[in-house]
């Protein structure tokens, strides 16, 4: 902690922290979540977002992994802004079934996890037209405070190293986006209904095809979207892509 306190106050604007942790260990659950309680105490009034892998009974069976995941949830309702749901079912079935990885790593898995990092987290480190910052992305995402668990996915999904030499266009990003082989979590949304929804795009992309798409996107699911929630998409641009791609989306 007296390092995150001499780190903060070398800052001139500090927005808040992103923690990394996993839900299914001792470390990353016991003590990422007594981290995040402590930085919570003393930093009150800065956002505290967590990039947090749930663990799958699928992947491991570890005996103890359920346990840990309770008790740190429990943790995250309180002490989080945000929370980024990641779990390693999704991670492996995308390397296996999408990118064609028979026999993924862990630096395999790790690099999906950064793309999204980076895609969320975009617009505070480049300018865009339509930029949105951690504190932006909480005031919209979330309707109450204790339902602060997103789901994340990405496009377009290429294995580390890769390049895409495809051209994708808008239209694609988003019916990818929207696909649940891209999510980072594996649960089906077509079972439940967004209560809201953020789409941030990067590359040269166009204002108005990421509303029309946008727009698209509601009409023709919105059995899948809650009605009580008007407008519930919010979009950000940022005209810089990842290494490697010429646009994605998040």
């Amino acid at each position: 902690l007296d390092v995150v306190r001499r780190e903060a106050e070398g800052c001139d604007c500090l927005q808040g922290f992103q923690i990394t942790h996993s839900l299914g260990g001792g470390t990353g659950a016991g003590m990422g979540t007594l981290l995040i309680s402590k930085i919570r105490e003393e930093f009150p009034d800065r956002m505290m977002a967590t990039f947090s892998v749930v663990p799958s009974p699928k992947v491991s069976d570890t005996v103890v992994e359920p346990y840990n995941a309770t008790l740190s949830v429990h943790q995250l309702v309180e002490n989080s802004d945000e929370t980024f749901c990641i779990d390693n079912e999704a991670l492996y079935d995308i390397c296996m079934r999408t990118l064609k990885l028979s026999n993924p790593s862990y630096g395999d898995l790790n690099y999906l996890v950064s793309a999204v990092m980076s895609g969320v987290t975009v617009s505070l480190r480049f300018p865009g037209q339509l930029n949105s910052d951690l504190r932006k992305l909480a005031v919209n995402m979330v309707p109450f405070p204790r339902l602060h668990f997103f789901m994340v996915g990405f496009a377009p999904l290429t294995s580390r190293g890769a390049h895409s030499f495809r051209a994708v266009s808008v239209p694609e990003l988003t019916q990818q986006m929207f696909d649940p082989k891209n999510m980072m979590a594996a649960s089906d949304f077509r079972n439940g209904r967004y209560l809201t929804c953020s789409a941030i795009f990067r590359g040269k992309v166009s204002m108005k095809e990421v509303e029309d798409q946008m727009r698209n996107v509601q009409n023709k699911n919105s059995s899948y979207f809650v009605e009580w929630i008007p407008n519930n998409v919010q979009t950000a641009l940022c005209s810089i892509p990842p290494r490697g791609l010429k646009m994605s989306s998040t």
